[in-house]
C-alpha cells in the first residue's frame, strides 16, 4: 500500500515558468522518501499554467 502526496505550483503569469524551484522540492521530498511519479499540468481561465507534482512512498503502517 502507498500513499500519496500531492504539490502544486504555479507559474508566473508573464513567462509562464514556474514560480518554486521545482528541483529543490522534488529534492526535498526525495530525502523524506517520496518518489516522484507524476507530474500533471492544466490550465486556468486565464491562460495561467499549473502544475501537480505527485509523489509516493510506502505506508509504514500497512499490514
Amino acid at each position: 500500500m502507498f500513499e500519496y502526496k500531492f504539490v502544486k505550483l504555479t507559474t508566473n503569469i508573464w513567462n509562464n515558468l514556474p514560480k518554486e524551484d521545482y528541483q529543490a522540492i522534488i529534492a526535498e521530498h526525495a530525502e523524506e522518501g517520496w518518489r516522484l511519479v507524476q507530474i500533471f499540468s492544466s490550465m486556468s481561465s486565464a491562460m495561467q499554467m499549473s502544475y501537480e507534482l505527485i509523489f509516493e512512498r510506502p505506508k509504514t503502517d500497512y499490514v
